[in-house]
């Protein structure tokens, strides 16, 4: 199976949603995986959430139709961050 990863970016002060700031597949993808783990970035793991972001261009906002998705991934992030204090 071809690894797939997007990597998301959000400020609440500056952003009404998270903007795709990376995405790929294969090469790219194992890249981006790389990049997260040598800075610390947590890694949420769900191929059906991937498979809907990948496709978002660049520097583009979230569509609201994935708002709901993505409230798990910040729940899963808020108890990894509360879990490192």
């Amino acid at each position: 199976m071809t690894p797939k990863a997007v990597a998301l970016k959000y400020d609440k002060q500056t952003q009404n949603a998270p903007k795709v700031i990376a995405s790929g597949k294969g090469e790219i993808a194992s890249k981006i995986i790389e990049k997260a783990k040598e800075f610390d970035i947590s890694i949420f793991q769900n191929e059906t959430l991937v498979n809907s972001l990948i496709d978002i261009d660049l520097d583009k906002e979230v569509p609201p139709k994935l708002y709901e998705a993505l409230v798990e991934v910040f729940i899963w992030l808020s108890k990894q961050e509360n879990n490192l204090k």
